[in-house]
């Protein structure tokens, strides 16, 4: 375990047991099972909000895109009357979909990740309320998915399968990302793209996929938060979603540079997110300051990766100047030399004749 995933770790016990002192129903079992079921939701988006703020990159609209795929999903199961596995097939590839145009757009065209998400986060949005007049899709009384709505909202042994296909998902995701050639060229695309590419290294093909795999995630995402709401409203279903990512793989420690971040850290960011405003709601603060909350935490959480960066550029560039020192002063001693025996050499040979 790295550094920031052992201070997470800390940082994330040091809060549970301060938020506990302070209210021990904190710490009561279902709380801790509605936390794990919180954690899991907001965790299946993040790690794919996470991979894609590795590559340098920004997704901006995850929140717009649940709110598109959420009321489509729903009309496939009640109006159109499809059978379950194939609602959430499309639903899927419709998120697969939304993420390779994205990535597209980025690679082939050269827009900026900024611009084109945020783009998306217009028109996806604009997009669900037109498709719904505006109005809220829901399942009413109906057993359009019975089994899929057991599957998302069911639990295992008490704990939410929410949670547990987060834990799947991150295994996964971790194999991919600090076991395989793809994971070190996405690290190698967020740092320097430039030279990755010079190096041989498909830097299109890697930014496209890390976008891709960011909208199936977000499809995934859509359909439990579907089951976790029952209802879909195009206004504000996933409002400010992407905020949540960002927080909890900031974090995380992902940088907004590129080149770093773990998926133990964004599943840690996650639950410290979780934790904190389970914190604010104890301590009894508006729900209308959760995004101010947020705000704090995105800037807080920048603010130490940069002064992190500037500490590791120091130490580099002293260990740096510790190394050539010696060098250079060699160098300087054998040319200071170099005269003194020339000189000694001339008279030496003078003396001789």
């Amino acid at each position: 375990m790295m550094k920031k995933e052992l201070g997470l770790c800390l940082l994330l016990a040091v809060i549970s047991a301060i938020t506990g002192v302070i209210n021990p129903a904190f710490l009561s079992f279902v709380n801790l099972l509605n936390m794990a079921n919180l954690i899991g939701l907001f965790g299946v988006f993040a790690l794919g909000e996470g991979l894609v703020i590795i590559t340098g990159g920004i997704d901006l609209s995850l929140g717009s895109m649940f709110a598109l795929l959420g009321v489509v999903f729903v009309d496939l199961l009640t109006t159109y009357q499809i059978y379950w596995p194939f609602a959430l097939l499309l639903v899927l590839l419709g998120g697969l979909a939304l993420g390779g145009i994205q990535g597209f757009l980025i690679t082939r065209m050269k827009m900026q990740p900024f611009i084109v998400t945020l783009c998306g986060l217009l028109i996806y949005r604009g997009a669900a309320r037109y498709y719904t007049s505006d109005s809220t899709r829901g399942f009413g009384y109906g057993d359009e998915a019975g089994t899929l709505s057991n599957i998302a909202s069911g639990n295992i042994a008490g704990i939410p399968n929410t949670f547990i296909l987060l834990i799947i998902l991150a295994l996964i995701l971790g194999v991919l990302l600090h076991r395989s050639v793809y994971g070190r060229w996405l690290y190698a695309v967020g740092k320097n793209e430039e030279a990755a590419r010079f190096s041989g290294i498909s830097t299109d093909m890697v930014i496209a996929t890390a976008y891709i795999i960011s909208g199936g995630l977000a499809g995934v995402s859509t359909v439990l938060f579907v089951f976790y709401t029952n209802s879909v409203s195009p206004s504000s279903f996933g409002n400010f979603y992407e905020l949540y990512a960002i927080a909890a793989a900031v974090l995380g420690g992902c940088s907004l540079r590129g080149g770093e971040g773990s998926i133990l850290g964004i599943v840690l960011g996650t639950a410290l997110l979780q934790v904190l405003q389970n914190l604010v709601n104890i301590l009894g603060i508006p729900n209308s300051l959760n995004f101010a909350v947020m705000g704090t935490v995105i800037l807080l959480g920048v603010l130490v990766d940069q002064q992190l960066q500037t500490r590791r550029r120091r130490k580099m560039a002293l260990a740096g100047l510790a190394r050539t020192a010696p060098r250079s002063t060699l160098v300087q001693g054998k040319q200071s030399a170099s005269p003194r025996s020339a000189t000694a050499l001339s008279a030496k040979t003078g003396d001789q004749a």
